[in-house]
């Protein structure tokens, strides 16, 4: 399984009249957690679309548990507890408040399609070696 961390400030525009986080703006911090993650594996999305990948969603799930508020620290949990074998990647969100409590899920597909014509693909094969370091057992 592969895990990483994003830390977000809730800024003020990101708040309702409630002044908690609006729901929407979850798909954003997924995002951002999203790119952080293969970012921390040497690779960003912009290479991949430099090699002819684009990645879009296909599907979310998000379970609110609790509301973030303005300026509270977040941090974003993302897994990929499994390794990809086709054009399918699902990474799994947890979002936890400064006092370390859980206050947000999310589940997030998406597909490898080619660029140019839009047909579903592999994961690239450099993400593919930079991955399965973390999915091997030894068995």
């Amino acid at each position: 399984m592969f895990t990483s961390e994003t830390k977000i400030r809730v800024r003020y525009a990101e708040t309702d009249q409630m002044n908690v986080v609006y729901y929407g703006n979850y798909a954003q911090y997924f995002e951002v957690a999203r790119a952080e993650a293969i970012r921390e594996l040497g690779l960003t999305y912009k290479e991949m679309e430099e090699m002819g990948i684009i990645m879009p969603v296909v599907e979310m799930h998000t379970k609110y548990l609790r509301s973030a508020r303005y300026d509270d620290l977040i941090t974003i949990k993302t897994e990929l507890r499994e390794l990809p074998a086709d054009h399918r990647i699902e990474f799994h969100h947890e979002v936890y408040n400064e006092e370390d409590k859980l206050i947000t899920i999310g589940r997030v597909v998406l597909y490898f399609l080619d660029a140019k014509t839009f047909a579903r693909s592999k994961m690239p094969e450099m993400l593919y070696l930079k991955l399965s370091p973390f999915f091997q057992t030894n068995a």
